[in-house]
């Protein structure tokens, strides 16, 4: 436990440290924001300065651990009149998205002559949650552990740029309605943290409703994981996929809920009914940012330009053909579906 903590600790207080400078920057650069200035400011210096691997651990929980209580703790600042605006026509927009984002993945995946492991983890990764998608995934579909990390990587290379473009798409399309740029930011990036990492340069409220819209695609996941296998079992003309899905849940390789969002679900709960002090929505909000900021300067110093330069052409067509088609799917999608 103490050896443990002595390795995080050096990544994770360089993480604080970057937090920090970037909330005195915001009084310099406040259209910028804190969480902005943060990960370009991690990105700058993981790149450059500290690269060395002693910073790993530390960078690695903050971005991970700091991340699912951010989320956690929002919970304690949403009720369900908030999840009630995004109305049954929010979770149609998402089902949609998910489907046509998987669909595209295999398509193009299969015409690029990429195995079965490259293109449903491609497929998992972009429609669900990144790279927690694509473990629970792996599993059940027996991908390799090669293909898994490339489209960890993939995933994460494409997520990082729609994370910083998809602000400015969101505001040049649906202007300042926070519901609508939400609903891009949460139906469309990939991990927890890049959607966390983009809707935070928009507002607060857009990360609310981006969070709540991302939460209802992890929910999916259970979903998503099953017809996988059923797919995996067709190709290999397996008959026990089923089996293999309840196996690999057993043995606690798929976590179909993740803790933090049974936790965000709770306290939503206990803010709806119970109407909680002012000062412990308050509280939960500054704790909540914080742990946003933190981390997003972590994911900055763990983001590795060079594997951008290593991606192959055909990668990179793949990785990008999937995001332009999920934002453009989206954007339509949104517009038709979703009245703020």
């Amino acid at each position: 436990m103490t050896d443990t903590i002595k390795k995080r600790t050096i990544g994770f207080l360089a993480a604080a440290i970057i937090a920090i400078i970037s909330q005195f920057l915001t009084a310099i650069i406040p259209n910028i924001g804190g969480a902005t200035i943060a990960i370009l400011i991690g990105i700058v210096l993981g790149n450059t300065v500290l690269t060395q691997p002693v910073l790993s651990a530390g960078t690695k929980f903050a971005e991970k651990r700091l991340l699912e209580y951010s989320v956690m703790l929002l919970g304690l600042t949403i009720t369900f009149q908030t999840i009630i605006q995004l109305h049954w026509s929010g979770l149609l927009f998402i089902i949609i998205q998910m489907a046509i984002t998987i669909i595209a993945a295999i398509m193009i995946g299969k015409w690029l002559h990429f195995g079965e492991g490259i293109y449903l983890c491609m497929a998992g990764g972009n429609a669900v949650c990144g790279s927690s998608a694509i473990a629970s995934i792996k599993p059940v579909i027996n991908a390799s552990d090669e293909d898994a990390g490339m489209s960890i990587t993939l995933v994460n290379l494409m997520g990082t740029v729609m994370m910083l473009a998809l602000p400015v798409i969101g505001t040049m399309v649906f202007g300042h309605v926070d519901m609508l740029r939400g609903a891009l930011i949460g139906g469309t990036v990939q991990s927890v943290g890049q959607v966390i990492a983009s809707a935070t340069m928009v507002n607060q409220t857009t990360v609310q409703f981006a969070t709540l819209f991302k939460i209802m695609r992890i929910i999916m996941l259970v979903i998503v994981v099953t017809v996988f296998a059923r797919i995996h079992a067709k190709n290999e003309k397996l008959a026990n996929a089923e089996k293999e899905v309840e196996e690999e849940v057993k043995k606690g390789k798929i976590d179909f809920l993740p803790w933090y969002v049974l936790w965000f679900l709770i306290f939503c709960i206990l803010n709806s009914f119970f109407h909680l002090p002012a000062f412990i929505g308050n509280t939960a909000h500054l704790l909540s940012s914080w742990c946003e900021i933190i981390a997003l300067a972590a994911i900055g110093l763990r983001l590795n330009l060079k594997a951008f330069l290593k991606a192959g052409k055909r990668f990179a067509i793949y990785s990008v053909s999937v995001g332009v088609i999920q934002t453009i799917v989206a954007l339509i999608l949104i517009k038709l579906l979703i009245h703020a």
